[in-house]
């Protein structure tokens, strides 16, 4: 194949008229024959996520690269703790089968912490061994984010093993450590972390680069949103910043991946090799990809886009193969294997109840953030009826429930503001990173309908509005994390029920679902809520749910 088109050279940041030879999956030889032409596409790197969960856009690696390649994206950088967390190293195991049935580059990571804590109950453990074991495999590139800051800084054996392990096999090792600054940060780089994409201020970002973190990761998922307050280290430190997702649903991946990054980053009048660098580039240096960056002898992995203006994908090339064009992808509509660990029984609304001791309570509440992970503490006094503490709709204050999908147990209920629901319930399978089943309700018999939904399917994301009458369901029969058929579809489904969430139930938050799933996040603090109760993320220790 002969690609005539403007070259985008990201190693010397010239652009020109060029001839592309490709044969055999690689770049065979590039001949520069003259200036720019506007008027012909551009020809460059394709797009890298530095670090996504696969599993949070709930497909399936086959039809996640199949949604990604229509938006320029080539490689991810993948994290499978979500379904290490259920299944273990053989979850880490399915990810990879499955996404060699698919022209798409996955660098998957060796998960550093399953279970994320002690102060929560996981599907499964991986251990030091597990995690020599993952690292020995080609497919695995790195150790994926060593959410255990604490017990780097207090040198945990088992912490600094997996480091070591990661240093000897010679691959990275992911950070995530929100908030973490000063001589703490620097510790807990010192000790061999490379990347951080928690950073939610600019500030925490440079302190952390110029203690001598490698590389920090402008994250834009679909509930944590950075880009506005990192993008404009791009300024000084194009060669050390990347973009990443972390956790995107369908709905917003139909939508648009990387692409929206570098579209918006070259709006706000950021140079294009910075840009360009952040996207392709340093991704593929840091985590050795065998990704191409269209050199002689690279594989043939690049986009065409229209001009450098729209910046609007023509086609994507992996290895020589066209997978998408004009909007539409070449990669087949594949099914996979149903894998899931679900020990749960259907309850009952008075397997919710809260009796109040008193007459007068103060409740430790959970208080989202739109567009963050983090969460404040209030303290706000209960609404008592009855002799039984509710939610209080009027204050927004509701009812928050998780329920240990393994294997029977007590259920943890507390209370949250700003979910924003007027009526019913919504609940999931996904709840970052043990995967119990999380939901939000109204009033305690919408709460067990929304989570019998969901236990019923053996996973999935539900939502119920008595007022209405209605009740919706996203079965997630893969691990109780990801759909087994097409990603359109999914897509679809997801659009219909977050409509529905945010049109009848009343929730004014960009993403209610992303957002309840990381209520359940202990390593990012300030509240959050564990199988086995309300979790104070400061601390790091359980917490009365009322005084």
């Amino acid at each position: 194949m002969l690609f005539t088109a403007n070259l985008l050279n990201l190693f010397d940041h010239t652009i020109g008229k060029a001839e592309i030879e490709v044969a055999e999956k690689r770049i065979i030889s590039i001949k520069i024959i003259g200036a720019e032409e506007p008027e012909l596409p551009y020809i460059m790197p394709g797009f890298v996520d530095a670090h996504v969960h696969i599993e949070s856009s709930m497909l399936t690696p086959a039809q996640f690269a199949r949604l990604a390649v229509v938006h320029g994206t080539v490689a991810t950088v993948s994290d499978p703790h979500e379904i290490g967390n259920v299944l273990g190293v053989a979850g880490v195991e399915y990810m990879i089968e499955d996404s060699k049935r698919v022209p798409f580059k996955f660098c998957f990571g060796a998960p550093s912490c399953v279970p994320a804590t002690t102060f929560e109950t996981a599907g499964a453990v991986i251990s030091v061994k597990d995690v020599r074991r993952l690292l020995a495999m080609k497919e695995i590139g790195y150790l994926a984010e060593m959410m255990n800051f604490p017990g780097v800084l207090h040198e945990d054996p088992d912490v600094m093993m997996k480091i070591r392990l990661a240093q000897a096999f010679n691959k990275p090792v992911d950070g995530h450590a929100p908030g973490l600054r000063g001589a703490d940060a620097q510790k807990y780089i010192e000790a061999g972390i490379t990347t951080d994409h928690e950073c939610f201020t600019y500030d925490e970002a440079l302190d952390k680069l110029q203690l001598g973190l490698d590389y920090i990761l402008i994250r834009e998922g679909s509930a944590a949103k950075n880009f506005e307050a990192l993008i404009p280290l791009i300024a000084d430190f194009p060669n050390r910043l990347m973009f990443c997702s972390d956790d995107k649903h369908p709905d917003n991946l139909v939508e648009g991946h990387i692409n929206q990054l570098v579209k918006r980053a070259l709006a706000k009048g950021y140079p294009l090799f910075s840009v360009l660098r952040a996207a392709c580039l340093n991704p593929v240096l840091h985590y050795r990809l065998n990704v191409g960056l269209l050199r002689e002898g690279d594989p043939a992995d690049f986009i065409l886009v229209n001009n450098l203006q729209d910046f609007d994908i023509l086609e994507t090339y992996i290895e020589g193969e066209k997978v998408s064009q004009n909007g539409s992808s070449n990669i087949p509509d594949l099914r996979s294997p149903l894998v899931n660990q679900f020990d749960c029984k259907l309850l009952q609304a008075t397997d919710l109840r809260i009796e109040a001791t008193s007459s007068s309570l103060t409740l430790n509440v959970i208080e989202a953030l739109d567009g963050q992970l983090i969460t404040n503490l209030l303290e706000v006094p209960a609404l008592i009826q009855d002799g039984l503490i509710v939610s209080d709709t009027a204050r927004d204050i509701l009812k928050i429930v998780v329920v240990n999908r393994y294997h029977p147990a007590p259920i943890a209920v507390g209370f949250i503001k700003n979910i924003g629901l007027q009526d019913g319930a919504i609940a999931s399978s996904v709840a970052h990173d043990s995967h119990n089943i999380i939901a939000v309700g109204c009033d305690d018999e919408s709460l067990v309908q929304a989570i019998n939904l969901v236990i019923e399917a053996q996973g999935g994301v539900s939502a119920v509005s008595p007022k209405a009458g209605a009740a919706h369901l996203l079965p997630l029969p893969i691990a109780g994390l990801m759909s087994d058929v097409d990603g359109y579809k999914v897509a679809e489904q997801y659009t219909q029920i977050d409509f529905f969430v945010k049109s009848q139930l009343g929730s004014k938050l960009n993403s209610p679902f992303m957002t309840l799933s990381f209520m359940g996040l202990l390593v990012i603090p300030s509240l959050k809520m564990s199988d086995l109760g309300l979790f104070d993320g400061q601390s790091f220790s359980f917490t009365k749910l009322y005084f």
